[in-house]
């Protein structure tokens, strides 16, 4: 009798989903760690978490390789993930949580900036090359495929030749600062998007938005 009582409330949709049975995606904001970095262009993958996860009410704690949070949504998990292992070493974080959070790779993305692209510009792709971007260099060679989400966040490419370190190691503008909070609203929602309408679906929407 109980048993099917369970079959019953399970069929209908009454029955709460655990979490263990619930789709997983992993979203890696990619950025350097110390405060030193914190409000500058390159670590624009933490902030857009940092956004996200205040939005949602989860708070990140310091685990293996990084700072790790979740929160649910429309039935699924989102693990929020910033890399302790520098920008260039990231690549290592996203392989030992996929791992341990079983994610497969078509559900994970990965979060980074831009200077081909104008400031506050989205652009999120299913594969690509590098761009040149040291993180998403070591990304691919972790995965050893270059066939996995990124979402691409525009910073610009305002700077004069020789000063791209110095450009995208730089803090935002007060212009840009002012901005800024529209944008991570924006890239918070394409993320959500993400994983509860699809990669398509989400690039047809957010994409140069």
């Amino acid at each position: 009798m109980f048993g099917f009582l369970f079959d019953v409330f399970k069929n209908s949709g009454s029955y709460p989903e655990k979490v263990s049975d619930m789709k997983k995606f992993l979203i890696v904001g990619l950025g350097n760690i110390g405060a030193e970095y914190a409000n500058t262009r390159h670590n624009i993958g933490f902030k857009i978490l940092d956004y996200l996860a205040k939005n949602e009410s989860s708070t990140f704690e310091t685990q293996k390789l990084g700072d790790v949070c979740s929160f649910k949504f429309k039935g699924r998990q989102f693990i929020l993930l910033k890399p302790s292992t520098y920008m260039n070493l990231s690549g290592k974080a996203v392989i030992y949580w996929m791992n341990k959070e079983n994610v497969p790779l078509e559900n994970v993305l990965v979060v980074t900036d831009d200077i081909n692209l104008s400031f506050g510009t989205i652009r999120i792709k299913t594969k690509g090359s590098d761009g040149g971007h040291n993180g998403l260099k070591d990304v691919q060679d972790k995965l050893q495929t270059p066939n996995y989400n990124r979402f691409r966040f525009g910073i610009s490419n305002d700077f004069s030749k020789g000063r791209q370190v110095d450009y995208v190691l730089g803090e935002w503008t007060e212009e840009e600062n002012a901005k800024l909070s529209e944008r991570l609203e924006k890239s918070a929602e394409a993320i959500k998007s993400f994983g509860t309408s699809g990669v398509s679906n989400t690039m047809n929407t957010y994409n140069g938005s």
